[in-house]
């Protein structure tokens, strides 16, 4: 056995696997996707839009809004954009308590 094989034995107490760093970070990407996704629904739902509705309005895919909603999808600004002028509120409106 070579100490190359121990180096990457991930039952090895002291193997150290940069994918654990990768996985917190990205849960903590995830938090602000899912409290932008709640933002974007509870506007939404106070201004009367269905997902459907809300996703014509926005010229987004139905499917796409869902994502949001749920936390899944990384918006790009243009979309963000699209979705602070369909709810009639700022960036700054949208983004608060985030």
């Amino acid at each position: 056995m070579s100490k190359f094989t121990l180096l990457y034995d991930t039952y090895n107490p002291w193997y150290y696997c940069p994918c654990q760093v990768l996985n917190a970070r990205m849960a903590k990407r995830a938090d602000i996707l899912i409290k932008f996704g709640q933002q974007v629904r509870k506007l939404r739902k106070e201004q009367g839009y269905s997902q459907e509705n809300f996703a014509y309005a926005c010229e987004l895919d139905r499917t796409y809004v869902g994502g949001i909603e749920r936390g899944e999808r990384n918006l790009s600004l243009r979309n963000i954009k699209r979705i602070a002028d369909t709810l009639e509120i700022s960036l700054a409106e949208l983004m608060d308590g985030l």
